[in-house]
């Protein structure tokens, strides 16, 4: 009753047309991070901090803003003061290092709805 010499090749047509945008598009290289403007080293490595960073963010927002605990211990041992603007910010610029990558991932983080980049402020006196 269902001639499958002309529903298959239809179908297989279909379908390539369908998924065309997702197998056609060429992957571009990563953005190449502005390095640290101090300090030799992040609180974590830097794999580890490439794929936690967010997660570790929320934990730091949580702990300080629920339990008053400012005081981050690295695996390394050394302590860090639980902030965005200061601890992260004082090492890294907001442009070129946060703002590069989450634009390359198509990333809007809410991080800055309440932050501000201390370096980007306008002070008027």
């Amino acid at each position: 009753m269902y001639n499958a010499k002309i529903i298959l090749p239809v179908l297989l047509v279909f379908l390539g047309l369908l998924t065309y945008p997702l197998w056609s598009q060429k992957a571009s290289a990563p953005p190449v991070l502005a390095t640290p403007l101090k300090g030799e080293h992040c609180i974590e490595s830097k794999d580890w901090m490439r794929a936690n960073h967010m997660q570790l963010l929320e934990q730091w927002r949580h702990s300080v803003v629920r339990d008053q605990n400012r005081d981050h211990v690295a695996t390394d041992g050394q302590h860090y003061n639980k902030s965005l603007s200061n601890t992260c910010l004082d090492c890294h610029q907001k442009e070129q290092f946060c703002d590069s990558c989450h634009t390359y991932a198509s990333v809007h983080p809410y991080c800055w709805e309440c932050h501000f980049d201390p370096k980007e402020v306008n002070h008027v006196h």
